[in-house]
């Protein structure tokens, strides 16, 4: 290995752990059916809803929460340091999760638990890694190297529903047990082969500033979270006081993080790095760019799990797989195109790709939008490959200019920074996908639940029930690929003729039930999304010209130059 430069030997590293961050997050999605199956755990029992919400999201908010302060730690005290200790610990929190003993609520809870320490993991990867490959290449070369790891990144998140839904059917544990050969692997060559590259700069561990900003995004994320959750009448928790009151707190504390920031000596944040505008458009088109489609792989599985491939004939005992399957288009179109454009942003600069991305990114959405709910799937399959080609235009050509706008010296905090930026927008646009797709099911569901259940001699009174239970339980029931109906009408199925009762508990009459209003809050969502791209295509333009912060040419920054406010150099 000697023979092979440093830098091919850190870029094929942290690429193995991207892969596997990404496989871990995607493998779970697609197998929650069958991991609330193995746990033995009803996915529609009135309080296990929440129990499904963590661990959805649980792994995500840990993430969010600690990205930039294992940034900041990689610059003071090695990258390399604190990427190794985050392989080791998302390996043995694998491990733990394989060997989940307890079935029930008290197995959602260990679940939950294993997982939110797989995110301190997570965390301390995912914030060194660009980092670590920035370190290693010259700027002319960084686009290229970050497109090939942020492909084999988010090729990991799509190959993850293809092996979930292989291993779900199998048996549960394996969906947690993919993540282990990985993780030995990489964590064995990490510590080995990958070596620090960085000056480390002695601080001081600004306490204040990480406990405001972790305790308020928290707060915010916990806010978003179970404003999902029915509360009371509501089918939606917003006006319950626990979130209004999590939300006023988690936006207090983060006031309160930027004013220390601004007037402590050694911050966690140098928001002074925000004044570099390649640096902030960069950021916040990262952050727009997430929310826009962090949710969307739910809303996707949803529709294939729940509605197309049950009117297609497939048990729902199978649908996980498929529904892997189908969605590999998005793979396809992101292998393509990332690292091509990553490195066409290295001889170009980032701002006409990024930008045509999130434009090509709202085009895909307005398609989908268009498409009836049991679609053709070719039709299906292009406009999914061109919302993978359109993030991987996005992507890689803005990480690379998000690095190199950056001091030497900041590059593992702007790494964090930028992790923080993506991986907030999944549970901000999960919580916001949720609440808009519930607008829409509020409006549809009643009326099309209702006739539906006495078209086949349910009784009124029941059916009117069950058309006005909390849209979020069919939504789940969805996402699951379950039909719950026969749950919830109980001994009145037994009681009505016998054909109707083989039709409501198939397969097919729930999936054609619910199409018509899940159709009706797609466009909603999918109309959010599109709006969300367009204003992160005007950030990307935003950034300017190509930008290449003077110390990545090897200047040595003077003590006067070491701030953020350092001359930049333009190519």
């Amino acid at each position: 290995m000697h023979c092979v430069p440093y830098k091919w030997v850190a870029l094929s590293n942290t690429t193995l752990g991207m892969f596997m961050v990404l496989i871990n997050t995607s493998s779970l999605l697609i197998s929650l059916p069958a991991i609330f199956r193995g746990i033995h755990l009803d996915p529609i029992g009135p309080n296990n809803f929440v129990y499904l919400l963590w661990v959805l999201l649980g792994y995500g908010l840990v993430v969010a929460v600690l990205v930039v302060l294992f940034g900041r730690l990689g610059d003071m005290y090695g990258r390399v340091r604190i990427y190794n200790a985050g392989f080791l610990i998302f390996t043995l929190s694998a491990v733990a999760l394989t060997f989940t003993w307890s079935s029930g609520p008290a197995g959602a809870m260990e679940i939950i638990a294993f997982r939110m320490a797989q995110g301190v993991g997570g965390a301390m990867l995912m914030s060194n890694t660009a980092a670590i490959v920035t370190d290693a290449f010259p700027p002319h070369e960084r686009g290229m190297a970050l497109g090939i790891n942020i492909v084999a990144g988010l090729a990991g998140q799509f190959i993850g529903l293809l092996l979930g839904g292989l291993m779900a059917a199998i048996q549960w544990r394996l969906v947690f047990l993919i993540n282990v050969p990985f993780g030995v692997v990489g964590t064995v060559w990490a510590y080995l082969m990958l070596r620090e590259t960085a000056i480390r700069h002695k601080e001081r561990i600004d306490w204040l500033g990480n406990a405001t900003f972790a305790a308020g995004l928290l707060m915010v994320l916990i806010g978003v979270t179970y404003g999902i959750k029915a509360y009371g009448s509501s089918t939606m928790g917003w006006g319950n006081p626990f979130v209004i009151g999590m939300l006023a707190g988690g936006v207090a504390l983060l006031v309160l993080f930027a004013f220390v920031e601004l007037h402590v000596a050694e911050p966690m944040i140098d928001l002074r790095l925000f004044r570099i505008r390649a640096f902030a458009a960069g950021n916040l088109a990262v952050l727009l760019s997430s929310v826009a489609n962090g949710g969307l792989q739910i809303m996707l599985i949803m529709w294939l799990q729940g509605i197309w491939l049950p009117l297609h004939g497939y048990a729902y005992t199978d649908t996980p797989l498929w529904a892997g399957i189908y969605l590999l288009p998005l793979t396809v179109g992101f292998i393509i195109a990332g690292p091509t454009f990553g490195r066409l942003s290295d001889r170009h600069g980032a701002r006409g790709f990024a930008t045509a991305g999130m434009v090509l990114a709202a085009l895909s959405f307005v398609l989908l939008m268009l498409l009836p709910a049991d679609f053709s799937y070719p039709v299906f399959a292009v406009v999914l490959f061109l919302n993978g080609v359109a993030y991987g235009m996005f992507s890689a050509p803005n990480t690379a200019a998000i690095m190199n706008s950056v001091p030497a010296r900041n590059r593992g905090l702007a790494s964090g920074v930028r992790a923080t930026m993506q991986t907030l927008g999944l549970p901000l646009s999960i919580g916001i996908f949720f609440s808009l797709m519930v607008v829409g099911l509020t409006s549809a569901v009643p009326k099309t639940m209702f006739a539906g259940l006495v078209a086949h001699h349910v009784p009124a009174a029941a059916a009117d029930r069950l058309s006005h239970l909390p849209p979020t339980g069919y939504l789940f029931a969805s996402f699951l690929g379950y039909n719950p109906l026969q749950q919830l009408l109980g001994p009145i199925l037994s009681h009505l003729p016998h054909a109707d009762a083989l039709v409501i508990a198939g397969k097919h009459f729930f999936p054609a039930l619910i199409s018509g209003p899940f159709r009706h809050g797609l466009f909603i969502v999918l109309s959010f999304s599109t709006v969300m791209c367009l204003v992160a295509a005007v950030a990307s333009w935003m950034r300017g010209g190509r930008f290449v912060h003077e110390e990545a040419h090897g200047h040595v920054a003077s003590p006067e130059h070491a701030a953020p406010a350092t001359r930049p150099t333009k190519e």
